[in-house]
């Protein structure tokens, strides 16, 4: 073979190696920046719906579930606690949740799609603290009227009933805030899917 061929045979393999090499080049720079467009795993959390079993939950029992940062309490009430809620109207600022922050097919006394479940998010709305789940009745440490159970903020002593509903003559301004939630099935809770209306 001629120093012509072996040149011509040498430059096309350097050509074709040079090429494969750079298609590499550009896929290795555009797979990263083709992800870059995609939201990231913390972005898709943020908003992401939440799903939840309320079938695990004993009656009077509160499980704690977290939603775009927040903790959303979703509790079983029993009979009892939902009789509590009736013919309070005076002790409350705002018993028929009319100024509440809650979707517009959360109505009634429950505050909630089924009667039985509660949902809440868990941030006080005097200054965002975690109120603490206080079910029993006539806890004396609370002070005030004889308490029904409900939520009570220990950093300034708001008081919330088995609703969410603000009692009078303390901090919060409103009741708690019942998030956008729906149900998959007859027990699986979808917290950030608003249930459709017919």
């Amino acid at each position: 073979m001629s120093d012509d061929g072996v040149n011509a045979t040498r430059r096309r393999f350097l050509t074709a190696a040079t090429s494969v090499v750079g298609a590499a080049g550009v896929v290795g720079v555009a797979v990263p920046f083709v992800g870059s467009w995609n939201p990231s795993a913390k972005a898709k959390a943020a908003g992401a719906p939440v799903k939840f079993d309320v079938s695990k939950l004993e009656p009077g029992e509160m499980k704690v579930v977290e939603w775009r940062g927040k903790p959303v309490y979703v509790v079983r009430r029993t009979e009892e606690s939902l009789k509590s809620l009736e013919g309070r109207d005076d002790e409350l600022k705002d018993p028929g949740s009319v100024d509440a922050e809650q979707p517009e097919y959360v109505t009634g006394l429950s505050r909630s799609i089924k009667d039985e479940f509660l949902v809440l998010i868990g941030l006080c709305t005097h200054l965002g603290c975690a109120p603490k789940y206080r079910p029993e009745v006539g806890a004396s440490d609370l002070g005030g009227s004889e308490w029904l159970g409900g939520f009570f903020c220990p950093c300034h002593g708001s008081k919330f009933d088995l609703s969410g509903r603000v009692y009078k003559g303390v901090p919060a301004s409103a009741n708690l805030v019942v998030p956008p939630y729906s149900y998959e099935s007859e027990f699986v809770l979808v917290i950030g899917v608003a249930q459709e209306t017919v």
